[in-house]
């Protein structure tokens, strides 16, 4: 009894040692991003969660478990393409990603997500993600707002002085001649509302890959 008790001891604190192990192996490099890539989609079912299902499929992630997070882009992550991005995901993984989602079951009804993205020129320096989703507005406008969100948080940070009531395209000419703003962009997905009252839902994500 007293042999079998000290293996049984002896292979419980092996385990633990190799836990202990695989958890100090871990660093905060370990959760910073890599890459990430962008992308969109639409679905239409009689069912609202059955339409988000199907609008992750048009966006190509829908095999992944999706985390949404806040919305800051690291230092030296590189944009990649959504077809090389997708590549890279596996069926059920954890996958972290900046989400904008809108629905609607009434018809016609404009409906946009939008996710926009501000990066600084400095690529030691952190960017950042919006999300916005709204009713009644086109692709481009939907698109432009979420771009000058993300701008004008990473304006903000950097201490650039700006109008806020000056329309985003004179803004955005202020960053850009600031060369503290390298680049801005948006990815969009807009629909209307199914004519026979379907739930119509769109989705625009940008997903991280580590």
């Amino acid at each position: 009894m007293k042999t079998r008790t000290t293996r049984s001891h002896s292979r419980r604190t092996s385990d633990n040692a190799s836990d202990v192990v695989q958890v100090a192996s871990l660093t905060p490099e370990t959760f910073v991003p890599k890459a990430i890539f962008f992308t969109n989609g639409s679905g239409v079912h009689k069912d609202m969660l059955t339409s988000f299902e199907l609008a992750l499929r048009d966006a190509d992630v829908a095999t992944a478990n999706l985390v949404t997070v806040s919305s800051i882009f690291p230092p030296h992550c590189k944009v990649i393409s959504r077809k090389q991005g997708a590549k890279l995901l596996r069926p059920g993984q954890i996958t972290f990603c900046v989400m904008a989602r809108q629905a609607t079951n009434e018809p016609n009804r404009l409906v946009a997500a939008s996710i926009g993205l501000a990066r600084p020129t400095d690529p030691n320096e952190y960017g950042y993600l919006s999300e916005h989703h709204s009713y009644g507005e086109t692709s481009k406008k939907a698109g432009d707002y979420a771009e000058d969100l993300a701008a004008t948080m990473l304006a903000t940070t950097v201490g650039l002085e700006f109008d806020p009531e000056k329309a985003w395209d004179e803004r955005k000419e202020v960053y850009r001649m600031s060369g503290q703003i390298v680049r801005t962009r948006s990815v969009t997905q807009s629909a209307e509302g199914h004519k026979l009252g379907l739930w119509t839902t769109v989705v625009a994500l940008g997903v991280f890959v580590f």
